[in-house]
């Protein structure tokens, strides 16, 4: 089968600016196989993350899968934000983006380890590689826009000199990993600030929260794959229907809620400038890693009720509502503005994070966070049908 030149990529164009107001701009073909694989490891992450509950190792889980998500998000994020300013389509940009995707692949080979072990050999290498791609696309981006040269060289430098720190952060002793990974986060999140300071890219408003969309919901589908597998799982094991049954309910009407919640407004309008966007941006992170964490948590639960695992009922039930709740406070606190949530209409999700939290200490947690989560639905599209009580998310519900 033929394919016109525009298909598979000219040979090379100058990496100039695109426009931020241009019309029509959504996520490309590229971006989407960007995406899926990138979710490889966002699957195997949480598959470890998992594990490491079901053995009742809490509190090294919870670190472990929060320093590797980071790893995942920051290289995605990264991707996204230049992709919306220099996506030119061409041969180099293709290839350097496939490089991009075999980094995230080395990633996920290594994330069982980084959980089990601590040991982020192979993950650092992954991440090392994506970054160092990253960079290249900066330099060219350089090279074909004289008005943003200096942000763009910034770029590079800012992620080039951090990487020397992530390869050095392997040879030194054991007890200075956990000190230098905080550092280098640091780092790597003040490189796009001080970068951005001589001139701004042209990002996309609505193509950044398209793409942040997209993502969100393949990390709520990988969930419920998640949740999928672990009742096979289960059934193959001889458990009763009866005793997952609520888990099942419960999950599915927990996630179908949370996809309702994160696209019941309007992200464009909230994108209004750096400030707004380095604070929505970053804020993802959360976001992005309570969704995984949603399914291995649901699959604990599933676990659990089939008599496997370390964890008392309660930690179970922990594992499932505290992301839960967590995913419902940054999505209320990221989609809102200041003076919404001084709003007392608003009122209902913060009650409502705290009632999904109190299910911890109830008998069928999963079941009820998913009746919770369903009911905050319901009364935010009542509060928004109200005259004045936000046209976003009646806009949404409408939709």
């Amino acid at each position: 089968m033929s394919q016109s030149p525009s298909a598979l990529g000219a040979w090379h164009r100058p990496m100039v600016a695109r426009l931020a107001g241009e019309e029509n701009r959504t996520a490309t073909a590229l971006e989407l196989f960007f995406d899926l694989c990138f979710v490889t490891a966002v699957a195997q992450a949480s598959g470890a993350f998992e594990h490491e509950l079901a053995e009742g190792h809490v509190g090294d889980g919870v670190l472990g899968y929060a320093m590797v998500f980071f790893a995942i998000w920051w290289a995605w994020m990264n991707f996204t934000w230049f992709a919306s300013a220099y996506d030119t389509d061409d041969v180099p940009y293709r290839l350097l983006t496939l490089v991009q995707i075999t980094g995230a692949l080395i990633l996920a080979a290594g994330a069982a380890d980084a959980l089990s072990h601590e040991d982020f050999t192979v993950i650092t290498w992954g991440y090392v590689v994506m970054r160092l791609a990253m960079a290249t696309q900066w330099l060219r981006a350089a090279r074909s826009d004289p008005e943003r040269r200096r942000s763009c060289l910034r770029y590079a430098a800012g992620i080039l000199i951090v990487q020397v720190g992530w390869v050095a952060r392997l040879a030194l002793p054991e007890d200075w990993g956990l000190p230098l990974f905080a550092v280098l986060v640091l780092a790597e999140i003040a490189v796009p600030v001080w970068a951005e300071s001589p001139a701004k890219t042209t990002w996309h408003p609505h193509h950044i929260a398209e793409r942040y969309g997209l993502f969100t919901l393949i990390v709520l589908g990988e969930t419920i794959t998640a949740a999928t597998a672990a009742v096979r799982t289960a059934l193959d094991g001889e458990t009763a229907l009866g005793d997952i049954a609520t888990l099942v309910v419960g999950g599915v009407l927990t996630v179908f809620a949370l996809w309702w919640l994160y696209f019941a407004q309007n992200a464009p309008q909230r994108l209004t400038g750096f400030r707004a966007a380095i604070l929505w941006g970053y804020g993802h992170y959360a976001v992005f890693a309570s969704a995984a964490a949603v399914g291995a948590g649901l699959a604990v639960n599933v676990a659990h009720a089939g008599g496997h695992g370390h964890l008392s009922d309660r930690a179970a039930a922990a594992a499932f509502s505290i992301p839960v709740a967590v995913f419902i406070t940054l999505v209320w606190l990221l989609h809102h503005r200041a003076e919404e949530l001084r709003s007392r209409n608003d009122l209902i999700h913060p009650v409502a994070v705290l009632a999904v939290l109190a299910t911890t200490f109830l008998p069928v947690p999963v079941l009820v966070t998913g009746i919770l989560t369903a009911a905050l639905v319901a009364a935010t599209l009542v509060v928004a049908a109200r005259p004045g009580g936000g046209a976003d998310t009646v806009e949404a519900g409408a939709a």
